[in-house]
């Protein structure tokens, strides 16, 4: 049986541009190309897994205007169960995401329909079916803190990827099982700003007993309360966009983590590996939802850069 995934989060059009370097304030930049890629981290991420392999569901909220319709469509060809997957008045979420010919990029976002997302009763027997139940922070926190309680009463692993970055309450904190972060992110959550990877692990697994911390091009890095201090590189690649690279490894290793039944000190190395190698293969190809890999993907970059996948 497949490892079930349910995914609590936002779904958002995003609107891309390309240009030759990011424009500073004030600035104006000619850019080359325009498209339009449904995306959210929530979204991005109930993708990433269900082509990663598992039986995955998405619980959001869309506006009622045609970039609804594009949000659902991009989900269900993914093959995500929508039953969670509500209409409500008003626009659908938008993303403005600007990206360089280095492959950085730069996202604002219009939340929309995310805003106004209210879990129901059913959501609950929905996330009491997970093995995990994956999170961000572009919906209602407190619908957030709601689902993480339902998890933890039912026995499901809660991940939480703390992104956009906010100071997070102890009442989400003690519910999480895994946090998943990225250097800025992990700073604003533990409030200890500093370079140092290692500091910033330190403080987090203070706060919730295990830690992902996304090292970019340099791989990622893990931590527990345990004493595991492990760190994994990245593939080596030619990076295209980076866009939901992040969005591509945060659900490969909630995918992982399902099928391990847990993350610990001597599961982490192939687990990090594994979405090391799911956020390589996207940002290998443009675009959001639509580079988001395939495990077939997932599992030979993972046998090219680190051996036979274990």
């Amino acid at each position: 049986m497949s490892a079930r995934v349910v995914v609590v989060g936002s779904a958002n059009l995003d609107l891309v541009v390309t240009a030759p370097q990011l424009p500073r304030p004030g600035e104006t930049v000619l850019g080359d190309d325009f498209r339009m890629v449904p995306g959210g981290k929530g979204a991005n991420q109930a993708v990433a897994a269900a082509r990663a392999g598992a039986d995955c569901a998405f619980v959001g909220a869309v506006g009622g205007d045609g970039f609804g319709g594009l949000l659902r469509d991009n989900l269900a060809g993914a093959g995500v169960d929508l039953r969670g997957l509500r209409t409500v008045d008003g626009p659908s979420g938008v993303a403005l995401i600007a990206v360089d010919h280095a492959a950085e990029n730069c996202i604002v976002v219009a939340p929309g329909a995310n805003a106004a997302l209210t879990l129901h009763d059913a959501d609950r027997a929905a996330v009491a079916e997970a093995d995990v139940l994956l999170l961000q922070l572009e919906v209602p926190l407190a619908e957030v803190t709601r689902a993480a309680g339902w998890a933890r009463t039912g026995g499901a692993a809660v991940v939480l990827n703390a992104a956009p970055a906010r100071p997070l309450p102890a009442e989400l904190l003690d519910l999480v099982d895994v946090l998943v972060v990225n250097e800025h992110e992990a700073a604003t959550v533990a409030g200890v700003f500093t370079d140092d990877p290692a500091a910033l692990l330190d403080t987090l697994v203070g706060l919730v007993p295990r830690v992902v911390l996304t090292l970019g091009a340099r791989g990622a890095a893990y931590a527990d309360r345990d004493g595991a201090r492990i760190e994994v590189p990245a593939p080596k690649i030619d990076a295209v966009d980076t866009t939901a690279a992040g969005d591509a490894f945060t659900g490969a290793l909630a995918v992982a983590l399902a099928e391990r039944g847990g993350l610990t000190g001597d599961t982490a190395t192939a687990v990090l590996r594994w979405a090391c190698a799911a956020g390589a293969a996207c940002a290998q190809r443009p675009g959001a939802s639509t580079a988001l890999p395939e495990r077939a993907a997932i599992d030979a970059l993972s046998a090219a850069t680190y051996g036979e996948v274990e």
